[in-house]
């Protein structure tokens, strides 16, 4: 089933994998897409499916170094290099629109940005900079509701942007500890207010993302990314998680979007998603389902002869691999991933790893 056409949504597939979002910090001239990052991801259109690295709709989202934004007409034409190389190819290509929020120093942020989130205080740990090497994060302001309401326009202007820089659809990020999921979740998200408190409250701002962006792009073109169960940045899990998303998906269920991707980290060394809450999320959205997270052929093709998923997503091996659907079909060996080049400029680690052919 792996390698058979499928179809989701507008969306013809000719197979069931996903090359997942992965941030590899190439966008080096004002947060802005170039010809490199075309040829990265066109070496990898035979997936079915390409879900771009996080993007920021907004200067306030560009916590990391170097990572690409989609806010300016300038943005817009430099992901036009991504797109037509991918569809040349015949790929499919989504935009994963993230906002850091808290996870960010003010290092990394151009000029008037601000570090923002659910609620003030700072995020544990320590950020990589450019300028200041390792830092710890910076402080954060509480989001006023004004604050919000400008935080769900940037990202439905951003998914506009999108569809003018040729993408087929757009992935919004509710994972890895980052702006949505830091409302999601009450280790984060203290707020008393119409945002937090609840199970309701803390949906409330995710959900106002999701049909902000499905107004502005159409339903079938928006993607949603969730993790349950993550420890990233700050995150963990808490008390009536499983409830909370399932809740979630329940409201997102109806409104026909493109799909709903879970990932789990396990296999990186982060608590399981429990299998149960995959089968419960899965019976409770209506629409294509996909998983991401350790997997190799074999498990792939499990999980979808057992209907546990639609499409499955590889992240590192599709790093190392530009013919990751090739070698997967003739059973051949992959490369192994470089960690020193997964977040340094340039073409080593990122557009020299060698195809089968070569």
């Amino acid at each position: 089933m792996l390698f058979e056409p499928v179809r989701i949504r507008s969306l013809q597939l000719h197979n069931r994998i996903v090359m997942a979002p992965m941030t590899r910090s190439r966008a080096i001239d004002a947060n802005t897409p170039n010809a490199l990052m075309a040829e990265h991801y066109a070496q990898r259109a035979s997936a079915g499916l390409i879900i771009t690295e996080a993007t920021s709709p907004s200067p306030n989202g560009l916590g990391y170094p170097r990572i690409p934004g989609l806010y300016t007409a300038e943005h817009v034409r430099g992901w036009q290099l991504t797109t037509d190389a991918v569809h040349a190819k015949g790929g499919k290509i989504v935009m994963q629109l993230c906002h850091t929020g808290r996870v960010a120093h003010v290092a990394n942020l151009p000029a008037g940005a601000q570090v923002l989130g659910p609620v003030a205080g700072v995020c544990p740990g320590e950020m990589y900079t450019d300028v200041l090497g390792l830092q710890p994060f910076s402080p954060t302001r509480a989001m006023t509701e004004a604050d919000i309401a400008q935080a769900v326009a940037e990202f439905a202007h951003s998914a506009g942007l999108a569809m003018d820089a040729g993408f087929d659809g757009v992935e919004l990020h509710g994972a890895n500890g980052y702006l949505i999921e830091q409302f999601l979740n009450p280790n984060v998200n203290q707020r008393t207010d119409g945002y937090g408190g609840s199970i309701e409250g803390r949906n409330r701002f995710a959900i106002e993302v999701v049909q902000a962006v499905a107004a502005a792009i159409d339903a079938d073109k928006v993607g949603i990314r969730l993790s349950p169960y993550g420890v990233l940045n700050g995150t963990g899990a808490f008390a009536d998680v499983e409830d909370q998303y399932v809740a979630l998906c329940q409201a997102l269920s109806p409104l026909g979007l493109l799909y709903l991707h879970i990932p789990d980290h396990a296999s990186m060394g982060t608590p399981p998603v429990p299998e149960e809450l995959k089968v419960q999320l899965r019976s409770r959205f209506d629409g294509p389902f996909i998983l991401a997270g350790g997997f190799d052929r074999a498990t792939a093709e499990a999980a979808l002869a057992e209907h546990r998923a639609d499409l499955i997503a590889f992240g590192r091996p599709f790093l190392a691999n530009p013919d990751l659907v090739e070698r997967l079909r003739a059973g051949a060996a992959l490369n192994a991933p470089d960690m020193a080049t997964f977040y340094t400029p340039g073409a080593q680690g990122y557009t020299d790893y060698p195809a089968l052919e070569s």
